[in-house]
Parts: structure tokens; sequence; C-alpha cells
């Protein structure tokens, strides 16, 4: 019962939000001291009155309490996650939270002592105009330093908080606001602190007091400053050793596991050894395997999911996140995470959502253009029924497959010769003979359509596990005059392009569903790409906002690799 009660005081999850709750307290106690410097601008005067109120907040005892406390708390618990982390290979930007969240106490341990205890144990005056008075005149590096420690502070909760909300819609949205605060507080700050060292500095501003003098403010005795040396170098030797205690500990784990290594075996042949207790993408990461987690492996997603294929009889239980996730995502028999999953004895698995390598190419660059009508075919691709198939998904699981699926048309459309003009929800519009010659454009449209089909035929191989059925397109095409240009406002910006051609493509792919097939082209398409459709049925399809009706050609995805072939080549389209 004990030991019930203590795993449930201290689960993984009451640990996160103990270390959230506590760096939200400690956030917070930044954006008022910030906001404390930042009157400094007006001047000492001013700041020292609205420092009166910041220390109402923090100098009684329940805000002293919850400050101290959460720093304790906050301290403790990243170096139990220095502790538990069984790999240090991790993106950068959880990396730099880490490096940022180690140097905090190294910072401001100095300023700790010589502010809250020491006048509080000495009654020292620690207003603006003595502090600043120390750090920008008597010891310039004091002042750097802290300079240093309010970016650092800033930057490792900045960090923090965008972990932690990444995932919101609303935080998204916010997202550029929150920047411009982000940046601007800090910078205000430092503005202050330096006006106000520019103004104690001057000849003409006098301190209160008699500095340097028997009655200096700003000067403690020989006994109190040992006692604060003391004190001092006691908190630095206490992080040194609480820091050296958790690496040390690591270490000795680490001889202890490399006694009980777990070995993982993939499908293609590949083998990892690990010590027993690293999770299934700790060990992928640790052996440089792409393995695709897209909430950071936090259980929060099932996009880092495993087959088990030999071995789960002996695999320890899913914990209750891991039971969650699972649920609702129905997963099958022999499923598990691979961010929870800790194997202790040898185990053969296959990840079901492969990791998809980036891109070494970056896409076309158009510069601005003012609008200009010419000949382009535009081509429309949609999933049928996405809607359906998003309702029981988790989000991280829609915005995985939509990437596989863009991933898919981007390619083909390029190599075709295209350009992605745009991704509407899981919808894809893109443009073909727009920097290059018009009487290619529907070769390279009907082309790109092929190598779509193709890749998506092999992406339902590919996660035919994953899908409940396999994906169907619906691609329009249509080849037409169009107005092309650079259209939008401030940084959001692109090239596309506008008018009849491209409305008609958007209702040939709508005409695709309606006919239950996979491509709609115009006769006008395969007429320019010098196709021979003879032996299939064209159609006649009403067209809003015209007058008569539109020859269509409407395929299915039989005919991708015959579309290819029958396609003839450039040269031969060049010369005709």
């Amino acid at each position: 019962m004990a030991s019930d009660v203590k795993e449930s005081l201290f689960s993984p999850r009451r640990i996160r939000m103990a270390r959230l709750a506590s760096g939200l307290v400690i956030f917070l106690f930044m954006i008022m001291h910030m906001s404390n410097h930042t009157v400094g601008l007006i001047s000492v005067n001013a700041a020292d009155d609205a420092r009166r109120i910041f220390l109402s907040v923090w100098r009684n005892p329940v805000g002293s309490a919850l400050l101290y406390g959460s720093f304790l708390v906050h301290i403790a618990l990243v170096l139990q996650s220095i502790y538990r982390r069984r790999s240090f290979i991790m993106p950068k930007s959880e990396a730099a939270q880490i490096i940022f969240g180690l140097m905090i106490p190294l910072l401001i341990i100095d300023h700790i002592v010589g502010t809250r205890i020491a006048s509080s144990l000495f009654r020292l005056r620690d207003n603006y105009e003595s502090l600043v008075h120390i750090m920008w005149t008597t010891s310039p590096f004091d002042g750097l330093r802290q300079s240093v420690a309010i970016v650092v502070v800033w930057l490792h909760g900045c960090i923090g908080i965008h972990f932690w909300l990444r995932s919101r819609l609303w935080y998204r949205n916010a997202t550029p606001f929150l920047l411009t605060v982000a940046i601007l507080l800090p910078t205000l700050a430092l503005l202050g602190f330096a006006q106000m060292g520019r103004n104690i500095a001057s000849p003409a501003f006098m301190l209160s007091g008699f500095p340097g003098g028997y009655y200096d403010p700003t000067v403690l005795s020989s006994s109190a400053q040992e006692t604060l040396n003391k004190i001092r170098i006691a908190l630095y030797a206490g992080f040194g050793l609480s820091l050296a205690a958790a690496l040390g500990l690591r270490g000795l784990r680490w001889l202890r596991e490399r006694a009980h290594l777990v070995t993982i075996r993939y499908p293609n042949g590949q083998i990892i050894s690990v010590p027993r207790g690293f999770t299934v993408l700790e060990a992928s990461r640790m052996a440089g395997k792409p393995h695709y987690s897209a909430c950071g492996g936090k259980g929060r997603c099932s996009t880092c999911r495993v087959q088990v294929i030999e071995g789960e009889e002996a695999l320890p239980p899913a914990e209750p996140l891991e039971q969650r996730t699972l649920i609702r995502i129905k997963a099958g028999p022999g499923v598990r995470l691979a961010c929870q999953l800790r194997p202790k004895t040898d185990v053969t698995l296959a990840p079901i959502l492969m990791a998809m390598p980036e891109t070494d190419t970056e896409g076309n660059n158009y510069e601005a253009m003012p609008g200009r009508e010419q000949e382009i075919t535009v081509l429309f691709c949609d999933i049928r029924n996405f809607t359906a198939r998003t309702e029981t998904r988790l989000p991280f699981d829609i915005v995985f497959l939509l990437n596989r699926y863009f991933a898919v048309v981007g390619r083909a459309v390029e190599e075709a010769g295209g350009r992605m003009d745009k991704f509407i929800g899981d919808g894809a519009m893109a443009l073909f003979g727009v920097s290059g010659d018009a009487q290619l454009s529907g070769r390279q449209a009907l082309e790109a359509a092929a190598k779509i089909m193709i890749g998506i035929e092999e992406l339902n191989r590919t996660l035919a596990e994953e899908l409940s059925m396999p994906l169907r397109l619906a691609i329009g095409i249509h080849t037409g005059p169009a107005v092309v240009g650079t259209l939008g406002y401030g940084t959001v910006r692109n090239l596309t392009a506008i008018g009849d051609t491209v409305n008609v493509a958007s209702r040939l792919e709508s005409v695709a569903k309606e006919f239950d097939a996979t491509l709609v082209i115009s006769e006008p398409v395969a007429r320019l790409a010098g196709l021979d459709l003879a032996r299939h049925t064209a159609r006649e399809v009403p067209i809003r906002g015209r007058a008569l009706p539109l020859r269509v050609f409407v395929l299915d995805e039989s005919v991708a690799e015959d579309l290819k072939q029958a396609l003839p080549p450039a040269e031969a389209q060049v010369q005709s």
C-alpha cells in the first residue's frame, strides 16, 4: 500500500506538473523583476518606487516560501531528469534548455547572497540606487554577470513555455505577439539597468548616505562579508555536489546496466544493444536510426509506436499514460509506444510509421512580380473522405499522415517540373508552365499525376497497418489562361494564379469524387500533352459560369503506369 502511494505521488505526470508549476512561479517572478528594471528608463527613483510593489509580493513569508521553494523544487527536478535521462542525444532545443538551466544557479547565487540574504541578515540596503551603484561603478563584472543571468533565465523559461504550449492552437495563433513580448521585455530591462547606471555614475547624481565613508549603506563589515562568503561557498558547493552526484549516479547505473544489455532487432536486420531501462525511442536515437516522434517522446502522441514481432510476452505492461494513448487510437495486439516501452529482455519490433528524411533541396524561389496573363496548367489534388478518417485520430497522427501525403504530392510535382502553389487542409494546388514552356505544362501535369498515384499506392503499402482503409485521391487538371502574380500582404506573399482556369481545375477535382474516379482531365489538357485517350470514354460535365459543358476524360488508378508510358517524350513535345 505504501509503495502504491509513493508511486502515485512521484509518478512521471506529477513530477512534470511540479516542474511546470515551479517553473511558472519563477517565470512570473522574472516578468515582474524585468518590468521593475524597465521602469528605470524613467528614473532611479521611479524604479525604487515600483520596487516596493515588487517586494510586497515576494518579500513576505508566503511569497518568499513560494519563490525559493520553487527554485529548490525546480533545480531538484532538473537534476532528477538528468539522472533519469538515458541518453544525452536530443534535439538542440532540449539541449539548450538543459544547459541554460544548469547555468542559472552559477549566475544568480552571488546576486541572491548579496541582496536577499545580506538584507535579511545584516540589513544591507539593497535598493536600486545601492545595487546599480555597485554593479555599474564599483564592480562592473557583477553587472555584466547579472545581465547575462537575466538573458539566460529568460531563455530557459521561454523554451520551457514553448515546449508546454506548442501543441495548443491558440498558442500558434498568438506566437507573433508572444515572441514580440519575449524579445522586448528583457531588452527594455537591460536598457533600464544601463540608464540607471549612467544616471548614478553622473557627477550630478547625489547618492543617499555617505558612499565610501563610515555610513556607506553599500559597505558591510569584514565579519559580515566573511559570513556571506561562507554562505556563498556553501551554496556553490551544494549545487556542484548535487550535480556531481546526479552524474555520478548515472555513471554507476551505466556500469551496472552494461552487464545487462538488451538487444533490439529490426526487420531490416539492424540490431541495437542498449542497457536495460532504455526506451525503444532512446535506443533508436543512440544508434542514429530515424524514428518519428512528433511530441518529443512524452507519450502525448502515437507516431513513435512500434509493432512487437517477437518477445512480447516478456515486455513490461503499459503504464497508464501509454494505455490511454493506445486505447484512444484502438491499437491492435503487440502495438506499443516506443517512447514508453522499456524492454527487459531481447525483442524484435518494427516502427509502424517510418521516419521520412528531410529533403536536401529547397523549392524554387520566385521573386515578387506583378500579375500577368499566361497559359498554364493547374492541378488540384485531394484525399477523399479525409474528415471521416480523422475523427478518431490524435492530432499528431493526422499531422504525420498529412506530411507523408504532402511529401508524395510535392516531390511528384517538383520532379515533373511544376511548382507547388499551396496546401489547404488535405488539398493541394500545383501550377505548371509558370516559368517554363507552356507547351510542356500539360505533359508535366499528367506526369505529376501519374507519379502521385504511384506514390500513394506505395504509401498505402507502407502504412497498411496504420490505415483502416487505403488512401484514395481525387485529382483534377485543366489548362488555359490565368493571371499569375505575387499575391498577399506583408511577409505572407507568394506567387499564385487566379482565374477561370483555376476554378475549372478545382471543379474537375470535385467531378472526380462524383464519378468515384482518381483523375479527371479536360480535353484541352489531353490535346496539349499529345495524349491518345481514344479507348477512354469522354464525358460532358457542366461548369458553373460556363454556358456550354466541358468535355473531360475520367480515369482511375490503373492508368498511372499507362499514362507515364503514353506520354510522348519531352523532345517530341518541343519539336511539335
